[in-house]
């Protein structure tokens, strides 16, 4: 199956600010991906190339070998590494069957090339998040 629920897609906070046009745009390069109970969907370390929204299933958020949350439908991760390709900052474990959608670094670039309106509207967001991370 191609493509991910544009609802759930508006809920990830790098989306916000994009029109729901702009964000059926995205919504349609997402594949599905499924996961079987315990395996490794990320590992914290390696490099990041790919953004999952969780459609059914649950996965568990380990951060240097320590359990941190749960993930559960509707959740995501991995959207920074849309942007920069870089390490992954948690391992994260399928705890039952798991089925995402995955969108990858270089499906999502060219629409982000070809679009300078989305790409400087995720600019200003990760700014904004950069911006709230520092208030803390």
């Amino acid at each position: 199956m191609r493509g991910a629920p544009v609802k759930a897609l508006q809920r990830v906070p790098l989306f916000a600010d994009l029109t729901k046009r702009e964000v059926q745009q995205i919504a349609r390069l997402f594949k599905e991906r499924r996961f079987s109970s315990g395996e490794t969907v990320i590992k914290e370390g390696s490099g990041g190339a790919a953004f999952f929204v969780i459609e059914s299933g649950e996965a568990t958020v380990f951060i240097r070998g320590k359990k941190h949350t749960t993930l559960k439908p509707d959740d995501y991760f991995g959207e920074i590494a849309l942007i920069d390709e870089g390490t992954r900052m948690a391992t994260i474990t399928a705890t039952s069957a798991l089925v995402c959608y995955g969108l990858t670094f270089w499906d999502f670039r060219p629409l982000v090339e070809a679009n300078g309106v989305i790409g400087w509207k995720l600019l200003q967001r990760m700014a904004k998040m950069l911006r709230d991370t520092r208030k803390e």
